[in-house]
């Protein structure tokens, strides 16, 4: 049970902006875990010698992990309390990148991947709602900004760090994690000394998860274009975190760690910037910019392809980044207001599910496509695939929209 009101003020005056700091930082943490192994993929595929679709396999059992902890651990945090189970997910983070810096199999990444996006499921889903009780005022709307666009920071300083590390720095597939660990272990101890905003979390340590997911008959019209648009722009991003750094050595002939770790900080940079400045513009109006803008998009990463031209992967890059900030924020936005306040969970979590899947199934596609074919087929595949669902989901907003 979440305490009063006043309660929840009386405890954000004592600890000030520094809780919300503290949780933000953990979100951003977590997130950059996702994107560490981005610029690594390539020297792991070249030192075990598995295949493309075995490297987007890989990518996409992090996937895995977050369905899992939406599944069974989403709503934990309301009972044994916020810090417990932030600390929890933390500690699985921390044992991922134990596993990373020991792999020496396909097994081994396989493994890190489900605990990495177990923990990042538990531990955002718990520091969402924790910010939504620290933040002042009740401003919901800040809560969210402030979490979705630590999100995507962490997303790109991951990839960042681990490319600058990879490129210029030695035991490339080590000491990314190690400087990683020692960042986890920091925000562990923030969150430890963070104020606990549910009044009385249950004693035990363990309560049996109560999964729920669905969508009202009433509003099913209403979900299709927010849960389209929601698989649209996390396919972006999954496109360039898994990705990138083959496309730039096989199509584009740039073999540096570096700038495949650039090329994703680019995108989600462009992405967390987007959120925060977007503030003012409806979610529907947000949602239409981003299913226009994906088309170019998607058309220009394929010419970049074709040409083997950085300018244009850098282009995609920012376009990708900026229809990907407007579609997940707009759509986000436009299912919490269409959900019925006592169904708003279910709803949410039928909204990150298609937002997961697009995360992953799409850059399999891609991965199989490009066995069988060409680099640049596989990803005019994906292109195509992206303008349909754009197209639909423009369809179904402007016929059922609010």
């Amino acid at each position: 049970m979440a305490i009063s009101r006043s309660e929840r003020l009386h405890a954000t005056e004592l600890t000030g902006t520094s809780a919300i700091a503290s949780v933000a930082a953990m979100i951003g943490t977590l997130f950059a875990g996702s994107t560490v192994l981005t610029p690594l993929y390539v020297v792991y595929q070249q030192q075990m010698g598995f295949s493309r679709v075995m490297l987007t396999l890989i990518y996409a059992t992090y996937v895995c992990g977050n369905l899992a902890a939406l599944f069974v651990f989403g709503g934990m945090s309301d009972r044994l309390g916020r810090r417990r189970v932030a600390l929890a997910a933390l500690a699985v983070a921390i044992v991922s990148v134990l596993v990373f810096m020991l792999a020496d199999n396909v097994a081994s990444l396989f493994i890190g991947r489900i605990l990495s996006g177990l923990g990042i499921g538990v531990g955002v889903g718990t520091g969402t709602a924790w910010l939504a009780e620290l933040v002042a005022g009740d401003d919901k709307a800040r809560a969210s900004t402030i979490a979705t666009s630590t999100n995507f920071a962490g997303l790109a300083l991951g990839a960042l760090e681990a490319g600058l590390l990879a490129e210029y720095a030695p035991w490339p597939l080590e000491l990314p994690f190690a400087i990683y660990l020692v960042v986890l272990v920091v925000a562990l101890a923030l969150i430890w000394q963070t104020t606990e905003t549910v009044a009385h979390p249950a004693a035990t340590l363990w309560v049996t998860p109560r999964p729920r997911l669905s969508v009202p008959r009433e509003i099913r019209t209403q979900f299709v274009a927010p849960a389209v648009t929601g698989f649209g722009a996390m396919a972006l991003v999954g496109f360039f975190a898994a990705l990138t750094p083959s496309v730039l050595s096989t199509d584009l002939h740039i073999k540096s760690h570096a700038v495949a770790g650039a090329v994703f900080f680019e995108l989600a940079a462009v992405v967390s910037v987007c959120i925060v400045l977007t503030q003012t513009l409806s979610s529907r109006t947000a949602m239409l910019w981003a299913l226009v803008l994906m088309v170019p998009s998607v058309i220009v990463l394929v010419l970049a392809q074709i040409l083997a031209s950085m300018p244009l992967m850098i282009a995609a890059a920012a376009l990708c980044g900026l229809a990907a900030g407007l579609g997940y924020r707009g759509s986000l936005q436009q299912v919490n207001e269409i959900a019925p306040s006592d169904r708003r969970a279910e709803v949410m979590s039928a909204y990150f599910v298609c937002a997961f899947i697009g995360n992953a199934v799409p850059v399999i596609g891609v991965g199989v496509i490009a066995t069988f074919a060409t680099s640049a087929t596989a990803s005019l595949a994906f292109a195509a695939t992206i303008v349909v669902f754009a197209i639909v989901a423009f369809l179904f907003e402007l016929k059922y929209g609010r």
